[in-house]
């Protein structure tokens, strides 16, 4: 086996899991590249993470809105939900923080997928 096949296959650090399935949803190149970015930055347990959309947007090549843009579609297909936080500042305000993004399971994302496509 070549170096290339045992690392993925033992669980290497410089590998993330992106699902086969995600190529059938008809994803465009821009909410392919933000659900990867997103899968890439999760925590394997808790299906989280936390990138700011100029994090997100650095990491991709993409504006912070066509971040939004691209987040709110993945939303739509039910690949990720977001959550808003809030934090305290130094001065005692209550500020918006970043969004939590849960990955959701592939599956319910073929399943809307596939409804979706019934009734066109």
């Amino acid at each position: 086996m070549n170096s290339f096949l045992r690392a993925s296959c033992s669980g290497a650090k410089n590998f993330f899991p992106l699902p086969n399935a995600i190529f059938s949803l008809g994803l465009s190149t821009g909410e392919l590249a933000v659900y990867a970015y997103l899968m890439y930055c999760e925590d394997r347990k808790s299906h989280q993470c936390w990138p700011s959309y100029k994090t997100i947007g650095r990491a991709v090549g993409m504006s912070e809105n066509t971040v939004r843009k691209y987040v709110r579609e993945l939303e739509y297909k039910t690949l990720i939900l977001t959550e808003p936080t809030k934090y305290e500042s130094a001065s005692g305000q209550v500020r918006n923080g970043n969004l939590i993004f849960t990955i959701l399971p592939i599956q319910g994302a073929i399943e809307y997928h596939n409804e979706c496509q019934l009734w066109k």
